[in-house]
């Protein structure tokens, strides 16, 4: 594919998903609304670039974060419609990954 023939959205589209951490992130968030404690440990993922991630994550609306009241608050992350329009895309990879990608083992 010629890049300069790329269309600009697909190529932004591409930046999202693979600045790192975020496509696992979306993909941890297709099981629903998640706290940040239950995120940070299921990704092993620094404070800061969960942070990071899910403020860049937020201002492109592919991700909601809400707060509820209560003592203390509790903050929770969701995908918006935008972001479960991934879950195809996310599929697709995953299919393609278990029939195509190997691991070295260690």
């Amino acid at each position: 594919m010629n890049q300069k023939n790329m269309c600009p959205r697909f190529e932004k589209a591409l930046m999202i998903l693979n600045h790192r951490w975020n496509t696992l992130l979306i993909y941890q968030l297709l099981d629903g609304p998640q706290r940040y404690s239950t995120i940070k440990n299921q990704l092993s993922i620094s404070s800061r670039v969960l942070t990071e991630r899910l403020k860049e994550l937020e201002s492109e609306e592919i991700v909601l974060r809400t707060v509820i009241p209560s003592t203390p608050v509790v903050i929770e992350y969701e995908l918006t419609e935008k972001g479960y329009a991934i879950t195809p895309v996310l599929k697709a990879i995953e299919e393609w990954s278990s029939k195509w990608v190997t691991i070295a083992e260690e």
